[in-house]
C-alpha cells in the first residue's frame, strides 16, 4: 500500500497534546508532511517554548510513524518560538482555547441543514436538564438568526458585572445568551466570518457563565464560520445532530458528522425530530418518514439518542416562550425529550 499524507496523518491523530482531550493534528501543529520510498518526514511547529513538551511529542511521533509497515526511516523537526512571550498552547487553539473554568461539560447541538427542530431540541434539552437539577447554560451561537430569546421567553439585556463581564440572563433555571438579547428590534446581523468568530469568542470569554454542569450550545445550520469558530474557541465535550427521517436532511448531516470527526469533536448521538405525526383519531401520519435517523445511526455506528415526534404543543411552547419540559413536564411530548436527555447524560457520564 503506498504511504500518503493521509495515512500519515491518521495515525498522528492518537497522539494527544499534553494535557488536553484534542490530538495534535487537529490542532494544527503537523507541517509540511512528506513521504518518499518509506521515508518520511513532518514539522512540528509549536507556539509554546516549552522543551519537555516539544521533545515529548517529537518522541511520541517518532515511535507512531516507525510504527507502520511501510515507514523506513522517521524524520521530525521541531519549531518553536523564541523569548518568553510565546503562548502556552497550540496554535489552532487561538490565544483563548482552554477548558473554561466553572464549565463542566460543554456540548454543541448541530444540524446539517435548517428547519429540522435543532433550537427546539435545544432549549427543551437544556430545560430538561434543569429539571433534573442540574445547573445549566443555553448559548445561541445563531449569529443572523437567533431564536432562543423567543424559545424561552425572555428578551432581557444582559447586565454588566464588576469585572465588567456580561451575566447572563436566565429563565426556567436555565443562564442564556444569544445574539437576540444584543440587537435592536428585528435588526439585521450583516457581518463577515471575523466579526462571528470574535462574538463567539466573547460569549464565551466575556460572559459570567458562573458553576455550570452543562453547556450547551445552539449552533446555525451548516459547517460555516459559526461552527469553526466554536471548536477552535473552546474544547468541546461532544455534539449532537439533529435530524428529520427524510432523506434531504440526512444527505447534509452527513456533512456534520464530517465536521466534527475532521475536529476531532466526538459525536455524542443523533436525535430524529418530527418522527411522525398522530392524528385526532389515532393514526399514525409518517410526514417525513421515519427511522432515517436510526438508520444513519446505525449506518455511521454512533449512538441514536431517540425520536421527537410531532406534537402541537411542541410548536405552541417555541411559540409563547414555555418549553414543554416546562409547561407539561409529565406530558408525551415532554417525555421525549427527558428520554433523549437521560440518554445524553449517560454519554456524558
Amino acid at each position: 500500500m503506498m504511504l500518503t499524507q493521509e495515512i500519515i496523518l491518521d495515525a498522528l491523530k492518537a497522539i494527544k497534546y499534553p494535557g488536553y482531550s484534542r490530538d495534535i493534528v487537529s490542532f494544527g501543529l503537523v507541517k509540511n508532511v512528506a513521504a518518499n520510498n518509506g521515508a518520511v518526514s513532518l514539522t512540528l511547529q509549536f507556539t509554546s517554548a516549552n522543551p519537555q513538551v516539544a521533545q515529548q511529542l517529537k518522541e511520541q511521533c517518532e515511535r507512531v510513524l516507525k510504527s507502520l509497515p511501510e515507514v523506513q526511516k522517521v524524520h521530525v523537526e521541531v519549531k518553536t518560538p523564541a523569548g518568553p512571550a510565546a503562548a502556552t498552547g497550540p496554535q489552532s487553539l487561538s490565544a483563548q482555547q482552554s477548558k473554561l473554568p466553572g464549565l463542566n461539560r460543554i456540548v454543541a447541538i448541530a444540524s446539517g441543514k435548517g428547519g429540522v427542530g435543532k433550537s427546539t431540541c435545544s432549549v427543551n434539552l437544556a430545560c430538561a436538564l434543569a429539571h433534573s437539577g442540574a445547573q445549566v447554560g443555553l448559548l445561541d451561537c445563531d449569529i443572523y438568526g437567533p431564536t432562543v430569546p423567543l424559545m424561552m421567553g425572555i428578551r432581557q439585556r444582559p447586565t454588566l458585572s464588576e469585572r465588567e463581564k456580561m451575566i447572563p440572563p436566565s429563565n426556567y433555571g436555565v443562564k442564556l445568551m444569544s445574539m437576540g438579547f444584543l440587537l435592536e428590534g428585528d435588526a439585521p446581523v450583516i457581518w463577515r466570518g471575523p466579526m462571528i468568530m470574535k462574538t463567539i469568542q466573547q460569549f464565551f470569554h466575556a460572559v459570567e457563565w458562573g458553576q455550570l454542569d452543562y453547556l450547551l450550545v445552539d449552533l446555525p445550520p451548516g459547517t460555516g464560520d459559526a461552527q469553526l469558530s466554536l471548536c477552535q474557541t473552546v474544547p468541546l465535550d461532544g455534539g449532537v445532530i439533529v435530524t428529520t427521517p427524510q432523506e434531504a436532511s440526512l444527505g447534509v448531516v452527513r456533512k456534520g458528522i464530517a465536521m466534527f470527526e475532521k475536529v476531532n469533536v466526538p459525536i455524542l448521538g443523533i436525535i430524529e425530530n418530527m418522527s411522525y405525526f398522530t392524528a385526532p383519531g389515532g393514526e399514525r401520519v409518517e410526514i417525513f418518514g421515519h427511522g432515517g435517523g436510526q438508520a444513519e445511526a446505525e449506518r455511521q455506528k454512533i449512538p441514536f439518542l431517540g425520536e421527537i415526534p410531532i406534537y402541537v404543543d411542541i410548536r405552541i411552547g417555541g411559540d409563547q416562550g414555555v418549553p414543554v419540559t416546562v409547561s407539561s413536564p409529565k406530558g408525551p411530548s415532554a417525555q421525549a425529550f427527558f428520554h433523549v436527555t437521560e440518554g445524553l447524560r449517560r454519554k456524558l457520564g
